[in-house]
């Protein structure tokens, strides 16, 4: 059996103001043709199918058009649901689509498996909902089979993949787990979300995942390979310039009689690239450099030991495409305002600019413990009041 995994569109998602959704669309195409080229007999999609708990009307058209178009290729789609989903929006319309495509968002349906069957038998697909610990603890109020409270992501999907075992003891035969969170052993350099950085969301152990034959993740932006048989797949667009080195495509699983056989990369396009151009604004404005980046996204850093006037409108008159402009002085500044300015462009979590800011204004001090347990408190609940929108 082929499986093509894929997760993260993130439909509805801007660029830096501009919108995705014609990008996707291309990309999404792509990815058709490849499960049609292929033969894949299922596509599973591992969560943040939007990017907003409240999707517009497009954004649901767009997902409509594609779930159409890979149906029409033979293939099942499974979808689950993430962080930045509204499971309750997102799987309204579950009983009412064809057959085929199956949209998981039920916690308590953890256990109970969409079976496919190949010639070798049957290929069993558990999909896990984002399970955000102080919104699903109302499904297990007694806590995890040894009666521990569910206190922490970590602790949630553990008793999750115990939902799932106990579903493979009861039906025999291949499995798949589908997933979004952030495991244990993610290369740091890949780029991760705010919302994987900010607050306690926690790592997930990598044992947590035993059992299945393959786990398809969903939650971090860049290909990732935890282990032979535990990855993310990565969103189909580059969604920020981190990302832009990072190849943009989905895993092409294929399950022998026995279990996992091999697993490929397929890349997908890239509708428009994305660069970054480094120097003083005039090096950056050169022809040279237009020659080479006039079709692409850029972010330009100038290094000018002064900011220059009116940046942005030089540049695009250059560069049409200039999505992001940043002053960087070659030779920082050491103190006041400047060293401010380089802290917060460095922190890389909502905590360490809070951190940054505090010790702006108090020469230096920055969050007492307490005051750091507290801010962090503060973001958890920023976190789960927007998963509940």
């Amino acid at each position: 059996m082929r499986i093509l995994h894929t997760s993260d569109w993130h439909i509805g998602r801007s660029f830096h103001g501009n919108s995705t959704m014609d990008a996707l669309a291309e990309v999404l195409g792509a990815l058709t043709q490849q499960v049609r080229d292929h033969r894949v007999d299922v596509v599973v999609l591992a969560g943040d199918v939007f990017d907003s708990a409240t999707p517009s009307g497009p954004a649901y058209t767009l997902l409509g058009d594609a779930l159409v178009a890979l149906h029409e290729t033979g293939a099942s789609v499974i979808v689950t649901s993430g962080n930045h989903d509204s499971a309750a929006r997102l799987g309204f319309q579950a009983r009412l689509l064809r057959d085929g495509i199956h949209v998981l968002t039920d916690p308590a349906a953890i256990g109970t498996p969409v079976t496919v069957s190949d010639a070798a038998g049957p290929v069993h697909f558990y999909g896990i909902p984002y399970l955000e610990p102080a919104i699903v603890r109302q499904h297990w109020p007694k806590g995890d089979a040894a009666g521990r409270p569910l206190r922490t992501q970590a602790q949630t999907m553990e008793h999750a993949m115990s939902l799932v075992r106990a579903g493979m003891r009861e039906h025999p035969g291949r499995s798949i787990a589908i997933a979004h969170c952030f495991a244990a052993g993610v290369d740091a350099t890949i780029g991760l979300e705010r919302e994987v950085r900010q607050g306690g969301l926690d790592v997930v152990p990598l044992d947590v995942f035993d059992g299945p034959d393959y786990v398809a993740l969903g939650h971090i932006h860049g290909r990732n390979q935890v282990s032979s048989r535990v990855r993310y797949a990565g969103a189909p667009l580059h969604y920020s310039f981190g990302e832009q080195h990072k190849p943009r495509g989905s895993w092409l699983v294929e399950l022998d009689a026995d279990g996992l056989g091999t697993v490929e990369w397929l890349d997908l396009p890239v509708p428009r690239r994305l660069v970054t151009l480094t120097g003083a604004l005039d090096e950056i404005l050169s022809d040279a450099n237009v020659a080479a980046h006039a079709d692409a996204w850029v972010c330009a850093v100038y290094t000018d030991a002064l900011p220059q006037t009116e940046p942005m409108r030089r540049l695009r008159e250059r560069f049409p495409h200039c999505a992001m402009v940043q002053h960087q002085p070659a030779v920082p500044v050491e103190s006041g305002v400047g060293s401010y300015a380089n802290r917060l462009q460095t922190a890389q979590t909502d905590g360490e600019r809070i951190d940054a800011f505090l010790s702006h204004v108090r020469d230096g001090q920055g969050a007492t413990e307490r005051e750091g347990e507290l801010i962090r408190e503060v973001l958890d609940d920023v976190v789960r009041a927007e998963a509940l929108v």
